[in-house]
């Protein structure tokens, strides 16, 4: 295996090369909020990709990755975002559920799903939230029956991202009947197009549609798409969520800094940096984004020792906050020109669309108020919040 900085190198080379063409007017396409944009493109770019070996580069070299260590996964994140290249439409198939396949699938799992995950082919949604178990996964009521050979699935999930330009769900739902909280609960992989699954997108403040409802009536799945055994899905669950906030998180913090410098600039051209208290909004601004990083390495490192501590538990509360302060900041520079679309479509700019759809950032995978509960009770041992 190469170097760290000749897996960088080669990484940026490619795309150098590659992000050319037709695949030149994707730069910067696509992400939070702007998942609707160029997404038949940039599904054949990450084909392209597949074809020259880029997806699933930290997943070992048996299961169809690349085997690359840590530092070398940071780097080619890192240098996927500096490019910026479009972003990913099979993030959630490639970070979250394919890692949780390989520590707990079975071999014929791990054959049926890994390589199409591998070549782009089979796109994946996330099963978690439900209308009254949001970020509280214990509150599942999504149940599941065995029939036969089959899991019989009825139940809703809600903020499902892109279900809607998805194959597959990987689904927490109840298996056993009067079981409370995180006991009972399974993990089951549940193909979308069939009868008794109904996806609606939900249109959200930006008047795109990257979260949708899914209604699960009697919808079925194999005995043996269970991943785990039955009831154990809770560990299963907690596992995938380990790896939702793993080494990605430095390619994303290199799109903030660009949007940081970018707002600088414009706060330079249109005068709002001539007001004392936007110049130490700003400079927070930077402060903050600089502890982020500082925190992620210290994740990482703790990832790579075995031993992940704390950071992990603070990292999503902290980058969440800051994003939705930044889209209050981008505002605040714009002034009141930043309340006015342009006209007809009444498309939003850059600085609205951050500003309305980061307001999310604190609500999905985990919302800032059960983030804090994690923290005062698993991480300080503080005594459990008084629950119903």
């Amino acid at each position: 295996m190469s170097s760290v900085e000749e897996f960088r190198a080669e990484i940026r080379g490619w795309l150098a090369t590659h992000l050319t063409g037709a695949f030149a007017a994707l730069r910067g396409r696509g992400g939070p909020g702007r998942e609707h944009e160029a997404f038949a493109e940039r599904l054949e770019w990450e084909r392209h990709m597949a074809a020259a070996g880029w997806t699933c580069v930290g997943w070992p070299e048996e299961y169809g990755g690349r085997g690359a260590t840590l530092e070398q996964q940071v780097a080619f994140h890192e240098e996927y975002a500096l490019a910026d290249a479009p972003a990913r439409v099979n993030h959630i198939a490639e970070q979250l559920l394919g890692p949780t396949l390989i520590a707990f699938g079975t071999p014929e799992q791990r054959a049926r799903f890994l390589p199409p995950i591998v070549a782009a082919e089979e796109l994946w949604c996330q099963g978690y939230s439900e209308p009254d178990a949001g970020s509280d996964l214990a509150g599942v009521r999504t149940r599941a029956e065995r029939d036969g050979d089959h899991w019989v699935v009825t139940g809703q999930k809600i903020w499902t991202s892109l279900a809607h330009e998805s194959q597959w769900c990987f689904v927490v739902a109840r298996t056993e009947p009067g079981s409370r909280r995180h006991h009972g609960l399974s993990y089951l992989l549940v193909p979308l197009d069939q009868p008794g699954v109904e996806v609606r997108p939900i249109t959200q403040l930006t008047g795109t549609s990257e979260f949708n409802e899914v209604f699960f009536d009697g919808a079925r799945t194999r005995a043996d798409h269970i991943v785990g055994a039955p009831g154990d899905g809770w560990r299963v669950a907690m596992a995938t969520l380990g790896f939702e906030r793993g080494v990605s998180t430095l390619g994303q913090q290199v799109g903030f800094r660009r949007e940081l410098e970018t707002l600088v600039e414009t706060a330079k051209r249109n005068g709002a940096a001539d007001d004392p208290l936007i110049r130490d909004r700003l400079a927070r601004a930077w402060t903050g984004l600089e502890t982020i990083r500082c925190n992620a390495l210290r994740m990482l490192d703790g990832v790579a020792s075995g031993a992940p501590g704390p950071e992990a538990s603070i990292s999503k509360i902290f980058w969440a906050t800051w994003h939705r302060e930044l889209g209050e900041l981008a505002m605040d520079v714009c002034g009141a020109g930043g309340m006015l679309a342009e006209g007809e479509p009444y498309d939003l700019d850059d600085w609205q669309r951050l500003f309305l759809f980061s307001r999310s950032d604190t609500i999905y995978a985990g919302s800032n108020e059960i983030q804090r509960n994690i923290i005062a009770e698993r991480v300080l041992g503080l005594p459990k919040e008084a629950r119903p």
